[in-house]
This record gives structure tokens, C-alpha cells and sequence, in this order.
């Protein structure tokens, strides 16, 4: 049990009405600000801090990284309000993420069957699960450049007209001698993913608000998840394994790709009708004082470099990873581990791949809510860290003891807390690195996951294939107890909540970097030096 005080302090509801909060930012006076709705009246020039109680912060409680606009001097009353269109982005985000997790696991969960169908080996199947995460390491810093630089809608268009592009591919590539067309098809759906995974914790930052804005992240993630669960229930369904007829084969292929197709285009056109970059007004005020697009000073290159200079970042991004890639080497061989323990069980390893997820996707919601209404990030993923470390140890020495009733129930509770913990990295990412932009950090968390992924994948599959499942099983087990003893010595220092509950109390001021009356700063970042007039509040640590 981890020994500590629970600091919980809970953000009061965002009504949509005019909140005040003090800014003085570099920028002349918006166009619109006349406009009653706006809410924007210049008052005059930044306050001065007090020496004292300045003395009385830490260094890193007192400074943040809020971007530069350029201009001149206003203090503007900042409007938040939350739109009911944020549902349907979610919601159609969520869905061709879905598609998209359900087309990299479609290979590998019956790859018995397509080894047959194409004449390849086990190995050259797992490839088709292992380049989405080959291509997602030198795709992700281009992608989350063109995310922070062109907006949220085009991303999203992106992704979701890749992931179109990539199904339809693969419905001409149903033949037992194009399997190097299917192989570029997936490529395409590989590349589709880029654009997806490191979108959920942006799509709620802009356009949740703060009581709500984890579970928003969690049901983001969540698509991703029963799209998994999906792909491990409805190929084992739609293409049974007919050894003795390879036409039937074929026809079954079909039907599966056709159906993933026609679905695909119905989501991008969608995705074209819903999508914008950011709502009118901002939903909270974390967001409110942040520019609306990047600033002529604004640098990705320093922000990455802000980011790996943040020690506490880079200890859940290893962690992040391992947990996360364990996740993925232990999706991707499912099939092999349950087809090497229980003979002719193709549809139960499908249903066993699809407890795992459905228990994450439960774990997933709980954990958001769990987060939006204690704050308690650090020892929320800690605690869920371990859990899953006990799982992994419980189904690494039950699943070879004839009997699979027992291994769905410890699939089941692996993946409540394996797959539960995955969008806690996300905002415990973003918490810790505010205002770095969301999809940067997201992005490196997925990059890190996709290494380590490939990694676990490899040498689980090399050790399942040469020894037994439980070899490789232990493998993970010890990666995974590492990653426990970096998350406990992560620093959880919570500014992007501390921000909400400096602005509810009208205590924020933002001074900007190059005002006559600032004060040397000892760390520069990209933009702007936050001074908070009272203590932030800080998550306890063990």
C-alpha cells in the first residue's frame, strides 16, 4: 500500500459563463472583442509579484512554458464554454480508431489461417502486426509537426482517409499469391495509425473541460481498445479455418476486408463533416491562455528538447513503453501462445484476446473517472502498474494447466489493468509536461511503446516459438517490474491542474519573457514565464 496524503482538490464545473482571470500577453486586442460574446476588455498593464511570498515557490512550481504571442500589453477576461459538438468528434474519432486497431490485429489472431492461405511462415505473419509499430517511430515526429503546425482537422483527415485507403487495398489483395499486396496494404493502415494514436489526449484537451477531461481521453483511447476486441472476436468468425479449401478461404478473406472497407468510407466521410480544429471558445482556462495556433517564435525542435530535459517525462516514457509494449507482444502472439497450450482452439484464443480488451476498456473508464474527480495521477498509475504486474504472474503460470475457463479469467484480469493503464500515461503525460502540446507528448509516449513493442515482440515470438509460452511470458514479467520501479520515482508535479485552480481563483498572472520588469528566469522554454500568486498544490510522492 502506498504511504501517503491524497491532496484532492476538486475543480468546480465549467458553466460556459464569463470567467475572469488576469492575463498580460504580448498581443494586440483580438478582432471580434467588441462583440459582447467575446468577453475581452483591456485593463491596463501586468501586475508586479510579490518578493516574498516568489521566495516562498519552488523553481519548478513557478515557472511554466506558456507560449510567446507577440504584440503589446492587454489583460483580457477570457470566455470558456463547452459545445455539444465535442460529442460527435469523440465519438467519430473513436470509431475509425476502432477500425484502424481492429485491421492491425485481423492478421495476427488468426494466423494460422493465413499462413496457410499465402504459403508463409508464422514469422512473416507477425510482420503484419509488427509494422504498425515500425512505421509509427520515424513517422511520429513529422506527424506531431503537422499536428501542432496545421490543426486537429487535417490529422484527423489524415488518419482517417489513410485508414480508408489502406482497406481497400486489401480487398485486391485476396489471392494466395499477393500477399506482398496485402503486406503494402497494411503499410498504408501502419502509416493511418500515426495520425490516430496521439490524438486522444488533444481531442479532449480542446474540447473537454477540466472535470472532464480525462474521461474524455479514456473514451478516446477506449475506440482504440474494442477495436482490438474486435479484431480478437469477428476474423476467427468470419474466417473459420477450412484447411481443405483454399476458394472458401478466399471468399471468407473477402467478405472481411469488404465489410473493414465499406465502414472505413463512411468514417472519413464523417470525419470530414465533424471535424474542426478547436471550438469557438475554449473549454477551459488551461486552454484559454494558450495561443489558438503556433506562435512566430514557436520552435517543435525546442519543444521535444523541453520535453526530454523533463526528468520526469522521460521516466514514464520508459515506463510507458514497457507497460504498453508488453500490451502489444502479448496481442500480437495470443494466438500462438493459446494454439501452443490448447490444440484447435482458434475461436476461444479470439474470445480470450477479446475478454482482455473488454476487462481494459472497463479498467479504462474507471481510471478516467477515477482521475477527473481525485487528480491523484502518480499514485493512481502506480498502483495500477503493480496490479498489472501481478496479472502478467498470474497468467504466465495458469496458462498452460489445461484449463482455458481458468485463462479467460486471468486474460480478463491482466487486460482490466494492462489495458486500463494506457490512457493514464496519456494525461499523466500531458499533466507534467504542461503547455507543451499534448500531441508531442502523446506522440513520444506512442513512439516509445512502438520500440519497445517491436522489441517484446521479437524476442516473446523467438521464445514461444523455439521454447514455450512461459519463457517468454517471464520475459515481460521482468520488464514489467523495472517499469514499477520507474514509476515510483516519477515527480508528479500536476500543472495543467494546477493552472485550472490558479485561474478559478483569479490568483494567475503571465508575464511575458521580454517585459522591462521581469526578472532573470533561470530556465527558458518556448514562450512565456508563468508566476503563480500562490502555492501550487502537489500530488504526494512516496
Amino acid at each position: 500500500m502506498v504511504a501517503g496524503e491524497l491532496v484532492q482538490e476538486h475543480l468546480r464545473a465549467d458553466t460556459g459563463e464569463l470567467d475572469d482571470i488576469a492575463v498580460s500577453r504580448k498581443t494586440p486586442e483580438p478582432e471580434g472583442a467588441a462583440d459582447p460574446t467575446y468577453g475581452a476588455a483591456p485593463t491596463g498593464g501586468a501586475g508586479e509579484t510579490d518578493p516574498e511570498r516568489e521566495k516562498e515557490l519552488q523553481p519548478d512550481e513557478r515557472e511554466a512554458m506558456l507560449p510567446n504571442a507577440g504584440g503589446g500589453e492587454a489583460k483580457e477576461k477570457l470566455e470558456t464554454k463547452l459545445y455539444r459538438r465535442r460529442f460527435a468528434v469523440l465519438a467519430v474519432f473513436s470509431l475509425y480508431s476502432l477500425v484502424n486497431a481492429f485491421q492491425w490485429i485481423q492478421y495476427s489472431i488468426i494466423a494460422n489461417v493465413f499462413t496457410r492461405y499465402y504459403g508463409v511462415t508464422n514469422g512473416k505473419v507477425d510482420w503484419l502486426s509488427i509494422v504498425y509499430m515500425l512505421a509509427y517511430v520515424p513517422l511520429i515526429f513529422p506527424a506531431t509537426w503537422l499536428l501542432d503546425r496545421k490543426g486537429l482537422r487535417l490529422t484527423a483527415l489524415l488518419g482517417a482517409g489513410l485508414n480508408c485507403a489502406g482497406a481497400w487495398l486489401k480487398c485486391a489483395s485476396v489471392s494466395p499469391g499477393l500477399f506482398g499486396v496485402t503486406v503494402t496494404a497494411q503499410v498504408v493502415c501502419a502509416v493511418a495509425q500515426v495520425f490516430i494514436l496521439g490524438l486522444p489526449s488533444r481531442v479532449a484537451s480542446v474540447w473537454f473541460g477540466p472535470r472532464e477531461v480525462s474521461t474524455a481521453c479514456a473514451a478516446a483511447v477506449l475506440g482504440n481498445q474494442l477495436g482490438t476486441a474486435i479484431g480478437f472476436l469477428l476474423p476467427p468468425v468470419l474466417v473459420p479455418n477450412t484447411p481443405d479449401d483454399d476458394e472458401l478461404t478466399g471468399h471468407n478473406i473477402s467478405i472481411m476486408f469488404y465489410g473493414t472497407a465499406t465502414v472505413s468510407t463512411a468514417l472519413f466521410l464523417l470525419t470530414v463533416i465533424v471535424f474542426k480544429d478547436r471550438p469557438l471558445l475554449p473549454p477551459s482556462h488551461a486552454q484559454a491562455v494558450l495561443p489558438d495556433s503556433p506562435t512566430a517564435d514557436y520552435s517543435y525542435k525546442q519543444s521535444i528538447v523541453n520535453l526530454m530535459k523533463n526528468k520526469a517525462f522521460v521516466l514514464l516514457l520508459v515506463s510507458y513503453g514497457m507497460m504498453t509494449g508488453s500490451f502489444y507482444s502479448v496481442s500480437t502472439l495470443l494466438n500462438q501462445m493459446i494454439m501452443a497450450c490448447y490444440e484447435h482452439q482458434e475461436l476461444n484464443a479470439g474470445r480470450i484476446g477479446l475478454t482482455l480488451v473488454v476487462a481494459g476498456m472497463v479498467g479504462s473508464i474507471i481510471c478516467g473517472v477515477w482521475l477527473d474527480r481525485t487528480k491523484t495521477y502518480k499514485m493512481t498509475t502506480l498502483l495500477v502498474y503493480v496490479l498489472s504486474f501481478l496479472g502478467m504472474l498470474v497468467f504466465t503460470f495458469t496458462l498452460n494447466l489445461n484449463n482455458i475457463i481458468l485463462v479467460f479469467f486471468t486474460a480478463g484480469a491482466l487486460g482490466f489493468f494492462m489495458t486500463g493503464y494506457l490512457p493514464l500515461g496519456f494525461e499523466f503525460g500531458v499533466e507534467i509536461t504542461y503547455p507543451e502540446s499534448e500531441g508531442t507528448s502523446s506522440g513520444l509516449l506512442n513512439a516509445f511503446a512502438q520500440m519497445f513493442g517491436i522489441i517484446f515482440t521479437l524476442i516473446q515470438g523467438k521464445l514461444t516459438t523455439d521454447y514455450k509460452p512461459l519463457f517468454g511470458n517471464i520475459f515481460l514479467c521482468v520488464w514489467i517490474f523495472l517499469g514499477i520501479l520507474l514509476t515510483a520515482l516519477i515527480k508528479s508535479d500536476l500543472k495543467r491542474h494546477n493552472m485550472n485552480m490558479e485561474a478559478d481563483n483569479n490568483h494567475m498572472k503571465a508575464l511575458p519573457i521580454e517585459c522591462p520588469g521581469d526578472g532573470p528566469s533561470e530556465k527558458k522554454t518556448n514562450g512565456v514565464k508563468l508566476e503563480p500568486s500562490i502555492s501550487f498544490s502537489r500530488e504526494t510522492s512516496l
